[in-house]
């Protein structure tokens, strides 16, 4: 899968970093590729087992096809912005025309791409001259190239999607509920875990059960989505409670720990120290 990150406001990697869809991912085999993320995402709404996936969140309005807006592009490349933003009131900083291309380093209608390449923003961009006077036709050229670069991977992936689900039914959704449905929720409730937990051969206000919780709610969001990986095969829990199919379910066994099917035995230990 062909994908590129968003970077933070400052340029720089987030811990967690949202992807984009790589705008020069165009060979058959790549788009290839993205028609099957677009068929996982259809799965994933259908059958409602979410899926771990992080992506900016342009990408999830132009599913939907919502129509982006210069603060998408802020959202995922701010220095980009401020860079045009700089070019574009150039004169508040005394700059003319006469020394223009001596603080400009771009020469021609050339704009840096989602994926960091230079690239031409309009046909025949590289052999049109970026000059004072036609910088606010450039600045408005870049951005728009910017807010449908990646219009060709998004439509391919909405091709998937319409394999499995009907995608008019996607402009109905804002961009937030499209990837609650798609991924769930990020954040690993205990609460939730609760209200849909078995017990099987043990109470629910035994001392280890008391104690398992407590752990739970001890670990940090990281921590618990490990956890879910261990007792489930899964990162995340759906949206809605009710989407829960499987119960989690706590059962007591003979020190040993099983994981199938959503289950967690528990063996008779009499401390709440793990070993």
């Amino acid at each position: 899968m062909t994908l590129c990150y968003g970077p933070l406001h400052s340029g720089e990697l987030p811990p967690s970093p949202r992807f984009l869809l790589s705008p020069s991912a165009c060979l058959d085999e790549q788009l290839l590729q993205f028609k099957f993320l677009g068929i996982l995402m259809g799965v994933a709404i259908r059958t409602k087992k979410p899926l771990d996936l992080h992506l900016a969140p342009l990408v999830w309005k132009q599913l939907c096809c919502i129509p982006l807006v210069l603060e998408d592009l802020e959202e995922v490349d701010l220095l980009y912005v401020q860079t045009l933003n700089s070019i574009l009131h150039i004169e508040d900083s005394g700059i003319t025309e006469d020394n223009f291309h001596e603080m400009i380093p771009l020469d021609s209608f050339v704009g840096q791409s989602a994926n960091g390449k230079m690239v031409p923003i309009i046909p025949g961009g590289n052999s049109i001259p970026l000059t004072f006077s036609n910088r606010k036709e450039y600045v408005a050229r870049a951005i728009e190239y910017r807010l449908h670069e990646i219009d060709r991977q998004v439509a391919v992936v909405r091709e998937g999607m319409s394999w499995i689900i009907p995608v008019p039914l996607l402009s109905l959704l804002t961009a937030k509920q499209l990837e609650q449905m798609v991924c769930g929720m990020p954040e690993i409730s205990v609460d939730v875990l609760k209200k849909v937990v078995r017990y099987r051969e043990v109470e629910e206000h035994h001392t280890q059960v008391q104690w398992f919780w407590q752990t739970l709610e001890d670990f940090s969001n990281e921590e618990r989505v490990l956890f879910m990986r261990f007792v489930s095969g899964r990162s995340r829990l759906p949206a809605n409670t009710a989407d829960i199919s499987q119960r989690f379910q706590i059962m007591k066994v003979d020190r040993v720990r099983q994981t199938p099917f959503y289950q967690l035995g528990q063996s008779p230990d009499h401390s709440q120290t793990f070993t």
